[in-house]
């Protein structure tokens, strides 16, 4: 292979790899799994096209909101371990080709959304505003920024709902606060594994300021509140939503898992448990809209 095409091959593979580091490729897919769930769940018949913009729309628009998270942070970015080799802190992109790269993710992920219906796009277009604008600005100032930085968090399981019925009712507000609470419990304790880090960064994540029990007894809290919620629905009070009771056993076991280390943390109060409780959140929130998504088909 002749010299030049190698040198493009690798500048391309080298662009590739900063294009998935600048947009999260891995939290942008996660994203999109949430939506298409959410999809799935109300869906009386799949539409592909609508399944495909729903997918690409979607990560353009979080991936924007990534982007524009990394412009803003650019600075804290170089001082932690975790983020340093981003390609803005390193110099290896811009952040005038990042800008551009940014704005154009969310101009194309809002107009595909929009393709879907209008107020798919409205909660496509408020996400990107709210962690752009207001979650990532406040992450310096107040640990408040978790609760403001969970609403956009928590809007793609109930993207998907909206993207089938073009409708926000009852069924989309519960998807809403299922994502909503399961984050405090999930972000502290990811707080807590980076909260030296975020230190040196100027970032305070955990809810006391500290890592002590009063933040502890705050993610049991928070816990016992997710798992109230996921299950609400085997009540049949959130209208075409709803669960068998198999569904709900299930979904209030994975639940007890989480807290039954959230209640580890709290008595230990070391990281080798505030990480296990982040990978049994993670395993929670994929699992549960699995459960969902197969209960719907076996109603």
């Amino acid at each position: 292979m002749p010299l030049q095409t190698i040198s493009k091959v690798n500048l391309i593979g080298a662009g590739w790899s900063d294009f998935k580091q600048l947009t999260k490729v891995g939290l942008s897919l996660s994203v999109i799994f949430s939506s298409v769930a959410g999809y799935l769940l109300a869906a009386p018949i799949i539409n592909y096209q609508t399944l495909l913009l729903l997918s690409v729309g979607g990560y353009c628009v979080v991936g924007a909101s990534n982007a524009f998270n990394q412009i803003i942070e650019k600075e804290p970015d170089k001082i932690m371990k975790r983020t340093k080799n981003r390609p803005i802190p390193t110099g290896r992109m811009s952040v005038n080709v990042a800008m551009v790269i940014a704005v154009f993710l969310a101009l194309v992920g809002i107009l595909m959304l929009f393709s879907i219906n209008p107020k798919t796009a409205l909660f496509g277009a408020i996400s990107v505003f709210l962690y752009t604008s207001a979650y990532t600005p406040l992450k310096p100032i107040t640990p408040l920024s978790v609760f403001v930085g969970a609403i956009p968090g928590a809007i793609p399981f109930m993207l998907g709902w909206v993207a089938a019925t073009g409708q926000f009712g009852i069924e989309a507000g519960m998807l809403f606060m299922i994502q909503f609470f399961w984050q405090f419990p999930h972000f502290w304790a990811i707080g807590w594994l980076q909260f030296d880090e975020y230190k040196k960064a100027g970032f305070n994540m955990m809810p006391t300021g500290e890592k002590n029990k009063k933040a502890s007894r705050l993610i049991i809290i928070y816990t016992i509140f997710m798992i109230l919620i996921s299950i609400v629905p085997v009540f049949r009070v959130t209208g075409n939503l709803y669960l068998l009771p198999i569904s709900a056993i299930l979904i209030f076991a994975l639940g007890i898992v989480m807290l039954y280390y959230g209640v580890r943390l709290h008595k230990e109060q070391t990281d080798i448990t505030a990480r296990k409780l982040m990978l049994s959140s993670v395993l929670y929130i994929t699992l549960i809209q699995i459960i969902f998504v197969i209960d719907k088909f076996l109603h």
